[in-house]
């Protein structure tokens, strides 16, 4: 028997992967104006189809499987846990775009996402840690950050997104 696949209804594994929560609520925004600055936590943002986030310094190319990351909410007290800290992490720290807390983002992959009324994305892959982490985490930060550091999305459809929206699985 063939591996079972998503959308192959009568697998016990599509019928596993369709039962996540529906819905899930988009925490944080933020941009990067500049290269290698400090990302700002803005309330709103557009996002431009097949293209960027408007205001992020970041110009992923058309097509691009990496035109937007997002960030699991959950998972910023995990990785502060591995570096010893009290307190969850400031999602500007780690440098993703969006932080959505109620979804399992890895259960995601290869999905199908809409955020808001207008803005559809299309999950495509792990965003692995940098080098970068070691620098704003102090030693361990990429290893904590491994297996946490979110995931790489194309944007299908741009528009307006703002902190509090829903998250929905579209797929």
């Amino acid at each position: 028997m063939p591996f079972p696949f998503f959308g192959d209804d009568k697998s016990t594994v599509a019928r596993l992967l369709a039962t996540l929560p529906q819905t899930g609520r988009l925490e944080w925004i933020g941009q990067r104006p500049l290269r290698r600055e400090p990302l700002l936590l803005v309330p709103e943002a557009e996002l431009k189809t097949d293209s960027h986030m408007l205001g992020d310094h970041a110009r992923p190319k058309t097509g691009g499987k990496r035109q937007v990351t997002l960030l699991q909410h959950e998972h910023l007290a995990a990785v502060a846990g591995y570096l010893g800290l009290n307190a969850p992490l400031d999602p500007a720290r780690l440098r993703r775009n969006l932080v959505v807390s109620g979804l399992n983002l890895l259960a995601l992959k290869n999905r199908q996402i809409q955020i808001g009324d207008e803005v559809i994305l299309d999950i495509t892959g792990e965003c692995h840690p940098c080098s970068r982490m070691e620098e704003e985490l102090g030693p361990g930060g990429y290893n904590a950050m491994r297996g946490h550091g979110g995931l790489t999305a194309h944007i299908a459809q741009g528009g307006l997104i703002r902190v509090g929206d829903v998250v929905r699985v579209l797929s």
